[in-house]
């Protein structure tokens, strides 16, 4: 249950938002103006009528207490989760304590919605269903021997190409275009290695990439091969790297071994989109455990993933691990109360640590494009040599030289490229002022992705994605 009287940040209401423009239609919505008969329990309910152009306004609720993250319904048309008039009235809810009281009894439309929740709740805790007859374990060892069969067609037809490649010399790789790429790629999916797949995908995109891409295109193509090579001898490696040769190429894996019960915060929630799939990525941090863990969860192309969970407030719940030398992913698993605010925070490192604890991670999984990490008392700064010679500056030669700096040690991690083309860095640089804050990110070869950050003297968890 929720604490009643505990409401959660604007902060943290937005960053359910599947997408910008909701954001910005919800914030818009975030005002008292357009609702009315509005109220909240400290069960975690939260309801609204919101005036449309309609003579009928929009009935919405949110369930804040649901074991998945928040819970919405709304009578608007929209395909969206949540959707504005949800975000709007979390924003009311967060913000003011007279539009939206606490303790008072949902209406019935409201109350209709969350007895037939409460009802599927109990139905699923209550005695187990009798178990149905399970797969015959002979067929499915059978599939799965000839899926293995055809990922090591795949590999053995990929260090091939890989072997022309280099063999012609890489400048040939900016004749052949993508199309080569592309079609050796729809190869690793009919050998269903779609983590091969992907790979060579980025392979074709290199070229295309600019001043020293000869360079990355042999550092690629050499953990390309070294994956290759991996599943190949996959029956002489350790169990640990084994189990993540086969995850990267592509091979399914369910979570497995005890849960750990914690209480997990939310460090930051983002989305990453390949045309094909949403992948929306959950950073945890177990206050008790000092773990750090990962939620993983998908949607169709265009579609944003069911879960979301509030950046900054705190899960008492269960995870589950994945196989894996040094395996991050979880699985979440019973929820035992609804999400709540808390100022506990990760313990930070320097930056020259942080870029060690990405090395040692390195050892376990070579293919590991960043490792999570927070960061100390950083200042971010300019880089030498970001002004340029006619003594202005530009702003994309600007935001690529932000680095954060120790003021003590005067180490410092630069940015990802990435990351300085997000809207999060000017918001980063604006909450230091010049002061040194605590950084929450992924540090990796490119550099370091900032993700949320703490001022000082501060518990507020302040989403940067």
């Amino acid at each position: 249950m929720t604490q009643q009287g505990v409401r959660w940040t604007a902060d943290q209401v937005l960053a359910l938002a599947p997408d910008a423009p909701s954001r910005k239609a919800g914030s818009k919505l975030g005002v008292a103006g357009p609702w009315s008969e509005a109220g909240s329990t400290g069960e975690g309910a939260v309801w609204g009528l919101c005036k449309g152009s309609g003579s009928k306004p929009y009935q919405t609720i949110v369930d804040i207490a649901d074991v998945a993250g928040p819970a919405y319904k709304c009578s608007c048309p929209s395909r969206k989760f949540p959707c504005k008039h949800a975000l709007g009235l979390l924003l009311v809810w967060a913000g003011s304590d007279s539009t939206v009281p606490d303790g008072g009894e949902p209406p019935a439309w409201a109350e209709e919605w969350l007895a037939a929740r409460r009802k599927r709740a109990d139905g699923k805790q209550g005695p187990a269903a009798a178990p149905t007859a399970s797969a015959d374990p002979d067929a499915a060892r059978r599939r799965a021997e000839k899926r293995a069969e055809r990922i090591t067609a795949g590999a053995t037809e990929l260090e091939q190409r890989l072997s022309d490649l280099l063999r012609g010399g890489t400048a040939s790789a900016e004749q052949m275009g993508y199309g080569l790429w592309e079609e050796t790629a729809a190869r690793m999916v009919d050998a269903q290695a779609p983590g091969l797949a992907a790979r060579v995908r980025e392979l074709g995109a290199i070229p295309s990439s600019g001043p020293g891409w000869p360079v990355r295109l042999l550092e690629e193509c050499a953990l390309l091969h070294l994956l290759d090579q991996g599943w190949l001898h996959r029956d002489r490696l350790p169990d640990g790297l084994a189990a993540t040769v086969r995850s990267r190429v592509g091979l399914p894996a369910q979570a497995e071994g005890p849960p750990v019960r914690d209480h997990w915060v939310v460090l930051a929630q983002y989305d990453t989109a390949d045309g094909r799939l949403t992948t929306r990525r959950i950073w945890l941090y177990g206050t008790e455990s000092g773990r750090t863990a990962l939620l993983l969860s998908y949607g169709a192309a265009g579609r944003a993933p069911a879960l979301a969970l509030p950046v900054g407030l705190a899960l008492d719940a269960e995870v589950s691990g994945y196989p894996g030398a040094g395996q991050l992913r979880v699985e979440l698993g019973e929820q035992f109360a609804a999400p709540a605010p808390t100022s506990r925070r990760p313990p930070g490192v320097r930056p020259e640590e942080a870029a060690a604890r990405y090395g040692t991670a390195l050892r376990d999984d070579p293919w590991l494009e960043s490792w999570p990490v927070t960061l100390a008392e950083v200042i971010p700064t300019l880089a030498q040599g970001a002004r340029d010679t006619r003594g202005t500056r530009d702003r994309q030669d600007t935001s690529a030289a932000w680095q954060l700096a120790d003021p003590v040690t005067g180490s410092a991690l630069p940015l990802a490229p990435s990351a300085t083309s997000r809207p999060g860095l000017w918001r980063l640089i604006a909450l230091s002022g010049g002061a040194p804050l605590t950084v929450f990110g992924e540090c990796g070869h490119r550099g370091f992705t900032p993700l949320a950050a703490w001022p000082q003297d501060s518990g507020e968890t302040v989403s940067l994605c």
